[in-house]
């Protein structure tokens, strides 16, 4: 699945000016109304981005996991919140039902996601489950033709704008065998959200609990309609999640890197700009050697990832998609780290995004798996090797 590449330098190039003349010119907006702007969300909707990662067959643009890094790249040197809107239906809400649902789900689901017309979520998270994905305790228990759902799920990404949810539930015993992935449409009676979220940074995003009681969801809404497999198909979608928060961290990293410049040739200091003294000029240039060290690291492994049996597991690309997470979401804290502190004082201040982006990075080291969870995939990878 790719598309093909003088179509895909035109989407590209689209994208780049809707960030530049649209998107950058909104992010104090956003800030101020911590919600994006519902003319925005529309040129999205028109432009495809809800479908980017949906075959053609199902109404996407079906890009690769390559062209889509580098789209994802481009949308980190805005605000956050903007790719937010559309992230779950790119990534982890909708590649479990089109790598492991059958061909109804698909029929049924996917060309809505790919529209935005259906806000899909990914609720795995609960209270006493994060990074021990495998002891969820949301449970479904099977009454005739319907599972009975009843749990919490924490800090769900765009579950206050959401339709529906990808839903992980024990259906069986302890242990990720026991585990089912469910599509859960949002109106189904027994769901409740909790109150937004308030969060450190990422004014704009979506985050709340979603509380199910007595929740009936059709036996057939299981993706793939086989219980028991849903960690599986959990573990095979953050594996592309992980790729796409890399390259934007990676562009994020050369925003801040760009204003930083941009800073260091106007600010004077001692009768000249500060760029050219030879500290501020260090850190400019170990941010610039990290950027490049992460983006050859994020095209590197996605292409290992278009390349394996679609929608199968690989252990290996696996191991170098956390990797690949790993540094580039460190690598983006210390360029945030180092593009306050050539801004001196004025990096503290709101007026300048330096501050803004320092706050919004420091998430992208917890979700899709911490720093610690991926250090643990990969060693264990090489210990098994």
């Amino acid at each position: 699945m790719a598309l093909d590449a003088e179509s895909f330098s035109l989407l590209r190039a689209s994208v780049q000016r809707f960030i530049e003349e649209r998107l950058k010119p909104a992010e104090d907006t956003l800030e101020e109304l911590d919600d994006v702007p519902a003319d925005i969300v529309a040129d999205m909707k028109e432009m495809g981005l809800f479908g980017i990662s949906i075959p053609e067959e199902y109404g996407g643009i079906g890009l690769s996991m390559s062209q889509e890094c580098e789209v994802v790249y481009d949308l980190g040197h805005t605000a956050f919140a903007f790719r937010s809107v559309f992230g779950t239906n790119v990534g982890i809400g909708s590649q479990g039902i089109l790598m492991d649902g059958t061909e109804e789900q698909k029929q049924a689901y996917l060309p809505r996601i790919a529209s935005g017309d259906l806000i899909i979520s990914f609720a795995l998270t609960e209270p006493e489950a994060g990074s021990d994905a495998a002891s969820v305790q949301t449970r479904a228990v099977l009454e005739g033709d319907h599972y009975v759902i009843n749990g919490t799920k924490r800090f769900i990404t765009n579950a206050p704008r959401a339709g529906a949810f990808t839903l992980m539930a024990r259906t069986g015993d302890a242990g990720a065998s026991g585990i089912s992935s469910f599509i859960v449409p949002a109106d189904t009676p027994g769901i409740t959200l909790g109150k937004p979220d308030r969060k450190m940074g990422q004014r704009g995003t979506k985050t709340c609990d979603v509380v199910l009681e007595n929740v009936r969801v059709p036996a057939a809404n299981i993706i793939g309609g086989v219980p028991g497999v849903g960690f599986k198909t959990a573990m095979k979608v953050l594996d592309r999640g992980r790729l796409h928060i890399s390259a934007l961290a990676c562009g994020m990293a050369h925003r801040l890197i760009t204003d930083a410049v941009a800073y260091a040739r106007e600010r004077k200091q001692f009768g000249k700009p500060i760029g050219d003294f030879q500290l501020i000029q260090a850190m400019l240039a170990d941010s610039q050697a990290e950027l490049y060290a992460g983006m050859s690291m994020v095209r590197d492994c996605a292409q290992r990832y278009d390349a394996k049996a679609p929608g199968k597991a690989d252990p290996e690309v696996s191991m170098l998609a956390s990797c690949t997470k790993m540094f580039c979401t460190e690598m983006v804290g210390r360029v945030a780290d180092r593009a306050v502190q050539i801004h001196g004082g004025a990096g503290y201040i709101a007026e300048y995004k330096a501050e803004r982006f320092y706050r919004d990075v420091r998430l992208l080291r917890l979700y899709e798996g911490t720093t610690q969870i991926q250090q643990l995939i990969i060693a264990k990878q090489l210990l098994r090797d």
